[in-house]
């Protein structure tokens, strides 16, 4: 199944973007000095972010989840490419898999613990307002040394913005919260 919310043009645009934070710290401090989506609404360094995003971005994403894709990416020291420990195609011409956040979350780096426990992991699932998300989703990527997959990141903010904002979709499956579990319960399975 598709949950896949940003286009190709709109992924490379954000990792280009993240790419030219290293060079703006001033854009990356005013964006994580914000406690709340809100508050990067008020910062020149959202509207350099939103002049990188694809017309198309604009046109269609509310501006509260471009602020909290925007605040939260900020936070991301690397965005980290690597190979899911979940299905990968048995084909080798076809293209890997890479590890989504949630999977991220319940694969140890050097201990044997998951970054995230499986506690937290499920107060993050319950987040019940955008700023207790944010929260939430800040510690996560503190928990991952803030080394992330960004698109996956992205896509995942956009995701619950749009359940958050909509009702969920009536299909399981197409719902955040359960993609989550399935890779997060996964990994744990693997380690």
């Amino acid at each position: 199944m598709n949950y896949n919310f940003l286009s190709f043009e709109e992924q490379k645009s954000l990792q280009h973007w993240h790419r030219r934070l290293d060079d703006n710290r001033g854009d990356r401090a005013r964006l994580r000095r914000a406690e709340r989506p809100e508050d990067i609404l008020l910062t020149d360094a959202f509207f350099n972010f939103l002049q990188r995003m694809p017309e198309g971005w604009r046109e269609r994403m509310p501006m509260l989840t471009s602020a909290a894709v925007a605040g939260l990416l900020s936070h991301v020291k690397e965005n980290r490419q690597a190979l899911s420990r979940g299905y990968q195609p048995k084909d080798k011409n076809k293209q890997r898999n890479i590890a989504s956040f949630a999977e991220q979350l319940a694969t140890p780096a050097k201990s044997k613990k998951p970054p995230m426990s499986e506690l937290r992991f499920q107060q993050l699932q319950k987040s019940l307002t955008t700023d207790d998300f944010y929260r939430r989703i800040l510690r996560a990527i503190r928990l991952l040394d803030g080394k992330v997959n960004i698109s996956s990141l992205a896509n995942d903010i956009i995701h619950w913005n749009q359940e958050f904002d909509n009702q969920i979709d009536r299909e399981p499956a197409k719902r955040l919260a359960v993609r989550w579990a399935t890779d997060y319960f996964t990994a744990l399975q693997k380690k």
